[in-house]
């Protein structure tokens, strides 16, 4: 009975702390969650049809990744025009339906395309616009979901600190549920669009490809509504404003201070900028490499200047926070070659992905309800501990399968526990892990940050953690030089054979990331916790 009345408290309790002001930031977080519509589509589009290694695709991850840096002078830019940040949502949104519409056309009209630019390099400038377009939008909504706590009741009553901590756990929380709700939300498209793709033709299966991303222009729609619903709430909370005592309008009204432009973030991220475009268009040696470490440099470097804006016990501890969570996200995945084994050697297709997505978003939600009273009373390292354990346990299931591991299984209970039985239940175990380890620091920031800098510590610290999933996509990438892994590609004009399948060398490389993804985030919080930067949020 406890456990039942468990359960329904944990879903009950937060629809009870939503409040409407939440909505405006909760539909572009949403918009982010249904940028997943076309990941199906592109997985087996490149598998297919780009002959792009998994290498090359691992370091294509680094540049994808790159334009979160630039959430330290957007996130500035923010704070600096707050009354018009959302124009750039306008922008970011249009950004969005560019590489959507690359996409289409490159799909739909490949030859038309491939006189301009080779279908190589349409892919690669459509995968770099799309993080740019939601990058934009991103940093708008994190200083939107300021705006959506309130530290005042309609009367005038001041909100304990108590409860400013609550509702802005719940904001991030409720973000975090935004986002995987569109995940589930394109993962029940999804589903319903590849029902039956296994008898469709090659001619109608690309058809079907090239649409999805027509469909996919819904995604900068959404977010430029929140921003509609944003000038909205406005408009009627001054209305209603206007009928309270002058003493209690003031205090109800969103307290901000006019921001001073901070001439260290806004040149240093233009020279971050400039620094990587030129480096990355460049094509010297090791350009990644270089721009990773002058990026890192870049954020330090802003990082620390914004540090004099907190106490010395603040800053160690963000500082301690942020590190381990920097090395959490850093971990290497095993790049798309599990993907393109599972599609080949499993015979997982459109439908049956869609139905993992589907598993994967729903127990997602359910595993953020439940773990949110777990986030709000311990620590970031003690987070990341158990994370890291189970993410690392995790992988035995797919290392597993390229080992046969499911015709054995298969073998014993007449068929039941197959491949796709152990990627279910494997799904079903590692989904709720994943917009965890974040909540917590952007609870902390949204809290302890000066009111005039909200958007700007949120930016800068995001753009730290993001770096992060730079150093995995080059971790990926080395990962991926040792290990080759290989899938059959066929021209999409003339149907050649341009590329063999090999995945002799996937099993090691499984096990490999494996390895690292457990011992080394458990060591750097040993080392943090051991030092006067331990983390205690």
């Amino acid at each position: 009975m406890n456990v039942i009345r468990f359960i329904i408290g944990a879903f009950l309790d937060l629809p009870k702390q939503f409040r409407l002001s939440y909505l405006p930031p909760l539909l572009v977080y949403l918009a982010a969650g249904i940028s997943g519509l076309t990941a199906i589509v592109g997985t087996f589009f490149i598998k297919d049809y780009l002959n792009l290694s998994a290498a090359f695709l691992a370091g294509l991850g680094f540049w994808a990744g790159l334009p979160w840096a630039l959430k330290m002078p957007l996130g500035h830019l923010v704070d600096l025009i707050w009354k018009h940040k959302n124009y750039m949502v306008y922008f970011g949104a249009s950004i969005i339906a560019a590489s959507l519409l690359i996409m289409h056309g490159l799909i739909g009209h490949t030859q038309t395309m491939a006189t301009i630019l080779p279908v190589e390099t349409w892919y690669v400038v459509s995968v770099i616009l799309a993080p740019i377009g939601f990058v934009v939008q991103d940093v708008v909504a994190d200083a939107m979901t300021v705006e959506a706590v309130p530290k005042y009741e309609i009367d005038g009553t001041a909100f304990s600190e108590k409860d400013i901590k609550t509702m802005h756990t719940t904001m991030q929380t409720l973000g975090r549920f935004a986002i995987i709700s569109g995940s589930m939300l394109v993962a029940l498209i999804n589903v319903v669009l590849f029902s039956g793709t296994e008898t469709l033709n090659e001619e109608q299966r690309v058809a079907l490809y090239a649409d999805v991303y027509v469909y996919a222009l819904v995604i900068p729609l959404v977010s430029v509504l929140g921003v509609f619903l944003a000038k909205f709430l406005s408009y009627r909370t001054q209305k209603a404003a206007s009928l309270q005592e002058q003493d209690v309008q003031a205090s109800i009204t969103y307290e901000r201070k006019n921001t001073e432009i901070n001439w260290s973030i806004l040149l240093g991220s233009l020279a971050f900028v400039i620094f990587s475009v030129g480096v990355g268009v460049s094509n010297i040696p090791f350009s990644q490499e270089i721009v990773f470490g002058g990026s890192a440099a870049i954020i330090l470097f802003l990082m620390r200047s914004l540090m004099r804006y907190m106490s010395a016990s603040q800053r160690n501890t963000i500082i301690g926070t942020a590190v381990i969570i920097f090395v959490f996200r850093a971990m290497p995945s095993p790049g798309p070659g599990m993907t393109w084994f599972e599609i080949d050697k499993l015979f997982f297709d459109e439908y049956f992905f869609s139905i993992l997505s589907l598993l994967a978003s729903a127990l997602t939600l359910v595993g953020i309800v439940f773990l949110r009273s777990f986030m709000a009373h311990n620590s970031i390292a003690k987070i990341v501990v158990i994370l890291s354990l189970l993410s690392a346990f995790l992988f035995l299931p797919s290392i597993g399968m390229v080992y046969g591991f499911h015709l054995w299984t298969s073998s014993i209970t007449g068929g039941l526990v197959d491949a796709k039985f152990i990627a279910i239940i494997n799904t079903a175990l590692e989904s709720p892990l994943g917009q965890v380890a974040m909540i917590p620091l952007l609870a902390w920031i949204a809290k302890n940050a000066p009111e005039n800098m909200k958007a700007t510590f949120f930016a800068v610290f995001a753009s730290f953690t993001n770096l992060a999933l730079s150093a995995s996509a080059l971790g990926s990438k080395y990962l991926n030089q040792i290990f080759v892994i290989t899938r059959e590609v066929k021209d999409k004009v003339t149907g050649n054979i341009v590329s063999s399948a090999d995945y002799s060398e996937l099993g090691i490389l499984m096990i490999t990331v494996a390895l690292v993804t457990l011992c080394i985030p458990i060591a750097t919080i040993f080392i943090v916790q051991n030092s006067k930067y331990k983390s205690e949020e």
